[in-house]
């Protein structure tokens, strides 16, 4: 029996080392990515002439769409406000000379695909943004608390990147190549008390993209989830940029840098050290009445006051 235990802990032990040796390996990947993954300038384009982005109107959309744009991408962007879509398209196209595309849309609607399908006609789409989301409300609440707005949000969240996937992937198998990033969130990685709406919203991305990419990564289609934590847009009312909280600028620019790094990125490297620090904490520790209660009292409080200031 001593036997049998000495050599169930050695087992233990190896597997235990062997799993840490694994997740070091792929920190190395984002702390050095040009060392692991250096792409070539022609990278982006190579893929196709057009970029299709959702939710482009501002913030992490808004960045994607500049900066595909400046990496030689012709940009289609979609959105619901055409107001933002007018303004931002002419800033790209005065910037970068390329071309861009508006499309309207509602993504809290379900009657808005067949339109956009036509739009995306003859066009050769190398990369889509799957960015488009929606919080069940600003402020951390408790499910019942919060408005309704469930369909809303599955509409925006979840509806939007099965079918703008179904539409522009079937392009991309025949043409055996494209990219896939779907804009996922931290508040994903496990369930989330007081944003429990969006947290499964962003789980279902999580998982629909890890499974799409098994299924298509053999016809040269890589598809990503970007998974952020803090990024100061308007859905965050504008938190301010620090160590943590990057800007949707700084988040866009480094998650291109990890598009073939693997399935899952947390768009940058201060995102990526805070969700290895988040993994050690159990999940007791975030479920816990007294943390729920913290946060509903101070972080409430800070953001109602950063979005006074906006």
């Amino acid at each position: 029996m001593g036997e049998f235990q000495q050599q169930l802990f050695t087992l233990m032990g190896g597997l235990i080392f062997l799993f840490t040796l694994v997740k070091c390996v792929r920190f190395l990947k984002y702390l050095f990515p040009q060392a692991w993954n250096a792409l070539p300038p022609t990278f982006f384009r190579s893929m196709g002439e057009w970029a299709v982005i959702t939710g482009a109107g501002d913030g992490i959309g808004k960045a994607y769409s500049f900066e595909l744009a400046k990496r030689g991408l012709n940009i289609v962007m979609i959105s619901r406000t055409l107001e933002k879509l007018q303004k931002v398209a002419t800033e790209i196209e005065q910037a970068t000379g390329r071309n861009v595309k508006i499309i309207q849309a509602d993504f809290t609607k379900d009657y808005i695909y067949e339109n956009i399908k036509k739009s995306l006609q003859d066009l050769e789409i190398g990369i889509l943004v799957n960015n488009v989301g929606m919080l069940h409300n600003p402020l951390p609440c408790r499910f019942l608390n919060a408005a309704e707005t469930d369909e809303n949000l599955i509409n925006c969240n979840i509806i939007s990147i099965t079918k703008m996937t179904q539409i522009i992937l079937k392009q991309m198998k025949t043409r055996q190549k494209g990219l896939i990033l779907n804009i996922s969130s931290g508040f994903g990685a496990f369930p989330y008390p007081l944003y429990t709406m969006y947290s499964a919203s962003k789980a279902f991305v999580n998982t629909f993209s890890k499974a799409l990419q098994a299924e298509y990564k053999a016809k040269g289609i890589i598809i990503q989830v970007v998974a952020p934590y803090a990024v100061s847009t308007p859905m965050t009312m504008y938190q301010n940029p620090s160590l943590l909280v990057k800007t949707a600028e700084e988040v866009v620019t480094a998650s291109l840098n990890y598009a073939t790094v693997g399935g899952q990125t947390s768009g940058c490297l201060a995102h990526e050290i805070m969700g290895y620090i988040l993994e050690l904490i159990p999940l007791w520790v975030f479920h816990s009445d007294r943390l729920q209660e913290v946060i509903l009292t101070t972080f409430s409080s800070s953001l109602k006051r950063n979005w006074k200031s906006c």
